[in-house]
């Protein structure tokens, strides 16, 4: 069985290609397209497999500047010739679900998330733009919406990463998925007992906009808690000018220097809107609970009450009421065993089930049993 998995950049290792490993442990012998591959930036497992790159890599600057052309991945896609294959799975979260294959071969798109920036997030990254990237922007992106919800006619069936994913999927365009959520690498993380009220909240993530570390910090100062900070963007020079002394930036960090990190916390701060966010099961696998915004993907991870707290609101209000109710009437009756096995559920193992379950869905056809 020829395989062909289309991925929008291959760049560096994050969720994405997180998920793309998996795939291909499914399907050893698999071809990889993509519109720009820098390979010293990707796992052995993805450097190894044979990567076939758009038209778009020979672009002048592509290789850091791919997102400015996006105005030509859809004619580099629909470029690919994938007669001869047997099955098409795209990865999408950039432009990757609108190849053009046979009529007979099954097309099978796992959705990180539709599009941000010509949907949902348009008007945020519009307005980041100068004059000139604004006039720009909006032409490409006007003409992307209408290609992106014509292509995804192109596909048989369409699994999200998250519930959060699947409506968002139906809106955009108005296709139904199933949901799968994606493998989170759980090895490395043991649960350990809590380690007290003296320890340090923390918040993992680039630190961006709409990643929301502002909330974090300020939530963290006006309780008088000491926060940990890991992760570097351009949000940092700002945030260190409001944090008070009792919040510590840790810039980047290490997979190797995570699980240490997470055990140490008395909690994970989570205030952003995320598709799915690997983040708060990393610090569950750890035996740490997680102090989240109960919208988007966190409603797909953490259980009120059990690994956690919810709350409803992106306000600094909101996140310093939900740590006082964690502190005084949740944390006491946590248990990291118990926060850990919840974790479990999202290993690589669960994932490749539920993905081998959806392709075998649309090619009733395929063995019963996954080739990989």
């Amino acid at each position: 069985m020829r395989v062909a998995i289309i991925h929008y950049w291959l760049v560096g290792m994050r969720g994405g290609e997180r998920v793309l490993e998996q795939l291909c442990r499914m399907f050893p012998e698999a071809d990889l397209f993509t519109h720009v591959c820098i390979p010293e930036k990707l796992s052995p497992l993805l450097r190894e497999r044979r990567i076939t790159e758009s038209f778009v890599a020979r672009l002048p600057g592509a290789r850091r500047h791919y997102q400015k052309y996006l105005g030509f991945m859809p004619r580099a896609l629909e470029a690919f010739d994938l007669s001869g294959y047997d099955l098409i799975l795209s990865s999408e979260s950039g432009p990757a679900k609108g190849v053009i294959g046979p009529v007979d071969v099954p097309h099978v798109c796992y959705v990180h998330s539709p599009m941000r920036y010509i949907w949902d997030q348009f008007h945020a990254y519009r307005d980041g733009l100068g004059p000139v990237g604004r006039f720009a922007f909006s032409m490409v992106a006007t003409r992307m919406r209408v290609w992106d919800a014509v292509s995804a006619n192109r596909v048989d069936r369409f699994v999200a990463n998250s519930e959060f994913v699947r409506r968002r999927v139906r809106q955009v365009w108005r296709r139904e998925a199933s949901v799968v959520h994606p493998p989170v690498d759980l090895e490395a993380y043991r649960p350990a007992p809590a380690p007290g009220p003296d320890a340090p909240y923390l918040f993992v993530s680039e630190l961006v906009p709409y990643k929301r570390a502002d909330l974090a910090v300020a939530a963290a100062a006006r309780l008088g808690r000491r926060l940990k900070v890991v992760g570097q963007g351009p949000e940092l020079a700002r945030l260190r000018r409001e944090a008070p002394a009792g919040v510590e930036f840790l810039g980047r960090l290490p997979d190797a220097a995570m699980p240490d990190l997470y055990r140490e916390a008395r909690a994970l701060l989570f205030p952003g809107l995320e598709d799915f966010g690997i983040v708060p099961l990393e610090a569950m696998a750890s035996g740490r609970p997680v102090v989240a915004l109960g919208r988007g993907g966190a409603l797909d991870t953490v259980r009120d009450g059990e690994t956690g707290v919810l709350f409803a609101e992106q306000s600094v209000d909101a996140l310093v009421a939900a740590m006082r109710r964690f502190e005084r009437t949740v944390e006491p009756s946590l248990d990291a065993e118990r926060i850990a096995a919840h974790a479990a559920r999202f290993g690589p193992e669960a994932f490749r089930a539920g993905m081998w379950a959806e392709i075998r869905a649309a090619a009733p056809a395929l063995p019963v049993s996954p080739p990989g």
